[in-house]
């Protein structure tokens, strides 16, 4: 079969559209449908806690902690598997499996609910494992198809094509839980009602159906969640090539091998000034970055006064289409600005204005200061993002071992999520307010920061 050479435009353009397949994950399931719809769950309970585990939890704080847990399961595991894919030479089949377990764990949370919660959070946590497993492999190919100066631009159009193929996704799913007659789904009241109720008793179980119609409908949504990440990422693992084969099957042996040249990276990334100082400073920074985006919608629902069920659906949705789409235009001006002033300068420039947001979210209240926040927020998501993985790639010494390398780099950005995820949550718990905590993260902005003037710049 005919294999495009790195560099091609056919072999870089099926790479990104993995980022088209993949991110409707990240928008409906991590960012906006299934926090509406978890939080919609609790809406008869004034405390919103639920039984898990042996343990009472806050709602909020649950699925914070669940989010966390499967982190660490990913930073664990991602090292042993990125070493055997490199060593076997098949990352693609490993991105394959993530993959699908990603996507058939979407489609599992059509049967989501408080009664079988912990076979409901299993079906959450493949969905976060499948996508986030995914990506040390598809990471670990941008400097095999990508030469230094092709890695800002096509790291940045992944971002913008998956913003864009998402932001399409969810405008279907919003359709269909707005307005989800049209969609054919039901929405009638009993005859009796209609015949003997009240105006109010009518409207209010007009309202009722509705509501449940609409619920109905996120359900479904997840399931398209599911087959179109499944089904659009064919062509990327058509086109990707597999990896250089040295005939080895999977053993024993093998995976502690994996284990050995993870330890020749680490000792090399300890020789390398410039490279060591970077992650020390994404680390930081990833984890108040990852955490802000995995709880913004939950903090919305929670924290902001939206004056309805209705009104909040609405809106909270509409935040979130405001951050994809400000997301492309702000991926795109910060690979500019990369390009002009260096990645570390912009990157720090970044980081301050995340910092301000901190700041900024503790004190809003009102919908209009939460479509603020969004607009600020998708214009530094994309571009801290982008940035983030294509300068790392920059600082990588010359290699084929690209899978090992960029496993530090998917294993600092979980570990950092997981210490997000577990002081937020934390914090949130015992304090009972998620303002507390979205505050405190402003201070790894802060040591990312300082971190980041560290980093030896030469020319980057």
């Amino acid at each position: 079969m005919y294999q495009p050479k790195k560099g091609s435009k056919k072999l870089l353009n099926a790479w990104a559209f993995y980022d088209w397949a993949n991110s409707v994950y990240t928008l409906t399931i991590a960012s906006s449908i299934f926090p509406i719809f978890y939080s919609a769950l609790f809406v008869d309970q004034v405390e919103k806690q639920v039984s898990a585990f042996g343990m009472v939890f806050k709602s909020t704080a649950l699925i914070t902690y669940v989010t966390a847990f499967t982190f660490l399961i990913v930073s664990f595991s991602s090292p042993i598997l990125s070493g055997i894919a490199d060593y076997v030479g098949n990352k693609k089949n490993f991105m394959k499996f993530f993959c699908y377990l990603g996507g058939i764990g979407c489609i599992g949370l059509y049967w989501f609910s408080l009664e079988n919660i912990h076979i409901s959070l299993l079906f959450y946590f493949m969905g976060l494992l499948g996508y986030w497993g995914s990506l040390v492999f598809y990471n670990s190919y941008l400097p095999d198809i990508a030469y230094p100066e092709q890695q800002d631009r096509i790291s940045a159009k992944g971002f913008s094509m998956g913003y864009l193929g998402s932001v399409l996704l969810l405008l279907l799913n919003l359709a269909m839980v707005m307005q989800p007659q049209f969609f054919g789904f039901d929405v009638s009241i009993a005859e009796t009602i209609t015949n003997t109720g009240t105006q109010a008793e009518i409207d209010q179980a007009m309202a009722a159906a509705q509501n449940e119609a609409s619920f109905e409908a996120m359900r479904i949504a997840f399931i398209t969640v599911g087959i179109w990440w499944i089904l659009f990422s064919q062509y990327t693992f058509y086109v990707l090539p597999k990896g250089s084969s040295k005939g080895q099957k999977v053993t024993k042996a093998i995976v502690f091998n994996g284990l050995k040249e993870l330890r020749l990276v680490w000792i090399q990334l300890k020789q390398n000034l410039r490279l060591k100082r970077y992650l020390a400073a994404f680390f930081v920074f990833s984890m108040a970055v990852q955490t802000i985006m995995l709880v913004a919608v939950y903090f919305g629902e929670e924290e902001i006064a939206w004056g309805g069920p209705d009104a909040k659906r609405f809106g909270l949705i509409t935040s979130i289409l405001v951050i994809q789409l400000v997301a492309i235009l702000g991926a795109v001006l910060t690979s500019r600005a990369s390009a002009k002033f260096g990645n570390i300068k912009t990157l720090i420039v970044v980081n301050f204005i995340w910092m301000g947001l901190c700041f900024y979210a503790y004190f809003m209240k009102t919908p209009m200061q939460f479509y603020i926040a969004a607009s600020a927020v998708g214009f530094v998501m994309g571009g801290i993002q982008a940035l983030a993985r294509s300068t790392y790639s920059k600082f990588l010494p010359e290699t084929k071992d690209t899978t090992s390398y960029f496993s530090f780099f998917d294993v600092a950005e979980k570990i950092g999520i997981v210490i997000g995820m577990v002081i937020f949550a934390t914090i949130d718990q015992v304090t009972g307010s998620m303002r507390n905590a979205i505050l405190f993260l402003f201070v790894f902005f802060l040591i990312g920061i300082v971190l980041l003037f560290r980093v030896p710049r030469e020319n980057v």
